[in-house]
């Protein structure tokens, strides 16, 4: 398979028009539409770590979950850039559609905590809203949260309500609190929440488990792997593990 094919074949699974105005995902670079796609390394990121760890393990392309590139760029100067064209090798990020997508960021964090009963929840479609197999106390879902994603430390909610009815968005999840607390959801887990919405949050009866915008995430790039390989068995793929900040 050629890099401009597995990228029309991935964008028929997870289409553009998923993605929010103000995002800009798609092919972040492209040495050679016509080039062999036999090594793919998947990212949340795309690190320097994970472009040195591409180059040096032969990768010809790159697919991330956040995109290359964001921002408009003044120049190509950026050694990770430079890197990526001289050795030939492709990068395509899906982001805010990837987390619309059916199969996608939230339902893959959904299905790591058996959620049933899944739903979209917001009118923007990311997240979703299920139940939990059984109640759980909120110390023993906290566990389990950080148990099932690798989490280190959370900042948390806990009341007396045990978590059953479990709202989920991976990443950023500021913008979704009136519609978490709308939708009947007695727990929040979230990636990432800023200080003053985690306050405006105290008192409302949910509990509340801000999990980590890279841990909420990173599943859903073994679906991603999983995609890729199902257009094409030959394709070799890997999961990079980009998150390079530490909690002390």
């Amino acid at each position: 398979m050629r890099v401009a094919e597995l990228y029309t074949r991935l964008s028929a699974e997870i289409p553009d028009h998923l993605s929010c105005d103000w995002d800009n995902d798609g092919l972040m670079c492209c040495p050679d539409y016509g080039a062999e796609v036999k090594r793919v390394l998947l990212t949340l990121d795309v690190t320097d770590d994970a472009v040195d760890y591409a180059v040096a393990g032969g990768y010809d392309t790159i697919v991330s979950h956040h995109p290359m590139i964001f921002r408009k760029l003044k120049g190509i100067t950026e050694p990770k850039h430079i890197k990526l064209i001289l050795n030939g090798i492709a990068v395509m990020s899906f982001h805010t559609r990837l987390d619309l997508v059916e199969g996608g960021v939230n339902d893959v964090l959904a299905a790591r905590f058996a959620l049933r009963d899944t739903a979209r929840f917001t009118a923007e479609g990311i997240g979703v809203i299920g139940t939990l197999p059984g109640p759980l106390a909120p110390s023993v879902f906290a566990e389990q949260i950080k148990k099932t994603l690798g989490v280190p430390m959370m900042e948390t909610i806990m009341t007396d309500t045990p978590c059953h009815r479990v709202a989920v968005v991976g990443g950023d999840g500021k913008d979704f609190v009136p519609e978490v607390l709308a939708s009947g959801a007695d727990t929040y887990l979230v990636g990432a929440l800023n200080y003053n919405t985690l306050s405006d949050l105290l008192g409302r009866g949910v509990n509340v488990f801000v999990a980590g915008h890279y841990y909420t995430e990173q599943p859903v790039l073994a679906a991603l792997a999983d995609r890729v390989c199902r257009l094409d068995s030959t394709i070799v793929c890997t999961v990079f593990e980009c998150n390079r900040i530490r909690i002390l």
